[in-house]
C-alpha cells in the first residue's frame, strides 16, 4: 500500500503529508498486541523492551497515536516534545524532504498543544494498557521566562504518566536550548526534574546533540554518572551539514536521516567511551535499517530509534528491521540481542 501511495504524499507539503500520515494511524484498528521474542527482549533502566526499536520523538508530539505505533512492530514508543503550554511553532515551511539524500531537514520549534492536552490523552491510553514502555520527551517553551522551571513543571505532570522521561535540551530550533547542556545549567535542569517528580520513580533519560566537542562529552558523561542518571539518547538533529545532493540541503534546522549516521555513530562511541559502558544509551539518527541498528548495538547501544527513515521506508520498516535483525544476530553467534550491546 505505502508504495502505491508514496507518490502521492511525495507530491504534497512534507508538514501536510505528516498530518495526513496521523490520521491514517488514528484509524488503525485498537489492537496493539505483538508477538514477544525473548531473543530480542532487552531490559533497560528496570523496565522490559519487547524489542529494542523504538520511534524516537517527533513522530508524535501530542501522543496522538501512540497505541498505534506499536502495531508497526515498534518495542518502545517516545512521544513529544510536549512544553507546559501550548505553541505554534515556527514560520512555515518549516520541514524539507531531502530525498536524494534520504534525509529530512526540520525547524519546527516544538509545535504541539501543551502538557494538558497530551497528559489527558496519555492517560487515556495507559487505562487501555500498551505492549511497551512509553516515553515523554519533555521541553521548554520558546518564550518562557525560566526554561528551568519549566522542566520542572512537566517532569510533575507527566512523572505519574510516564515509563520514562526523555529530558529534551538538545533540540536546534528552539533559540539558545542547548545552552542548557552546560555543566552548571545541566545540573540546574535535572534538579528541577527531580523535584518536579517527587515521589514517582520514574527512569531519567537524557537526549544529547551529536555536535558536542570531546570536553563537553565528557562533561555531560560524568554529570550522568554522578546523578545517576538512567540512559542518554545519542543524538538529536544535527546542524551540521556533510556534503549533501538536494537543492533543499542548505535550508536552516536540524538534518536527519541518512547523512547523520555516521556522526551520530561517532557520538555514540564517544558516549560509550566516556561512561565505561556504565549507563545504558540509547543510539538514534541515521537509523534506516538492521545493519544500522546492529551497529548501533554493537558499538554500545541498548536500544535504538529511527523517525526520518519511516518517511522513506513505509510503515513495514519497523518489521523489516527486526526480522533481519534476527539473521545478523543468529549470524555472528549471539542467541540474544542483549547480548551484542557494546561487543563490536
Amino acid at each position: 500500500m505505502f508504495d502505491l501511495i508514496r507518490p502521492f504524499l511525495f507530491a504534497i507539503d512534507p508538514e501536510r503529508a505528516h498530518r495526513l500520515t496521523v490520521a491514517a494511524l488514528r484509524v488503525r484498528s485498537g489492537d496493539h498486541a505483538q508477538a514477544e521474542d525473548d531473543s530480542l527482549a532487552v531490559t533497560v533502566a528496570g523496565l522490559r523492551f519487547p524489542n529494542p526499536l523504538g520511534m524516537a520523538a517527533g513522530f508524535d508530539k501530542d501522543a496522538q497515536v501512540a497505541g498505534q505505533l506499536y502495531s508497526l512492530g515498534f518495542g518502545f514508543v517516545e512521544v513529544g516534545s510536549i512544553t507546559p503550554l501550548p505553541q505554534a511553532g515556527n514560520p512555515r515551511p518549516r520541514l524539507f524532504r531531502l530525498v536524494e539524500d534520504q534525509a529530512v531537514i526540520n525547524r519546527m520549534g516544538f509545535n504541539n498543544a501543551g502538557s494538558q492536552v497530551a497528559a489527558a490523552r496519555i492517560s487515556r491510553l495507559r487505562q487501555r494498557g500498551l505492549p511497551g514502555p512509553l516515553g515523554i520527551n519533555i521541553g521548554a517553551n520558546k518564550d518562557s521566562c525560566d526554561r528551568i522551571d519549566d522542566y520542572r513543571r512537566m517532569a510533575q505532570v507527566m512523572a505519574p504518566l510516564a515509563d520514562y522521561l526523555a529530558i529534551n535540551i538538545s533540540s536546534p530550533n528552539t533559540p539558545g536550548l542547548r545552552a542548557l547542556q552546560d555543566e552548571s545549567a545541566l545540573i540546574s535542569v535535572l534538579d528541577a526534574v527531580d523535584e518536579g517528580c517527587g515521589g514517582h520513580a520514574v527512569p531519567v533519560f537524557l537526549k544529547v546533540a551529536p555536535d558536542l566537542q570531546p570536553a563537553d562529552v565528557d562533561s555531560i558523561a560524568r554529570i550522568a554518572l554522578d546523578r545517576g542518571l538512567d540512559a542518554l539518547i545519542v543524538a538529536n538533529t544535527t546542524v551540521a551539514r556533510p556534503p549533501l545532493r538536494s537543492r533543499q540541503g542548505g535550508e536552516a534546522g536540524g538534518l536527519s536521516g541518512a547523512p547523520l549516521k555516521e556522526l551520530s555513530l561517532a557520538c555514540l562511541r564517544d558516549f560509550r567511551r566516556a561512561t565505561g559502558g556504565a549507563i545504558p544509551l540509547i543510539g538514534v539518527g541515521g537509523i534506516g535499517s538492521a545493519a544500522d541498528a546492529w551497529e548501533r548495538i554493537r558499538a554500545g547501544a541498548s536500544l535504538v530509534q529511527l523517525y526520518s527513515a519511516l518517511v522513506y521506508g513505509g510503515p513495514g520498516l519497523p518489521r523489516r528491521i527486526l526480522r533481519d535483525l534476527k539473521q545478523l544476530m543468529r549470524r555472528d553467534g549471539f542467541s540474544r540481542v542483549a547480548e551484542a550491546v557494546g561487543t563490536e
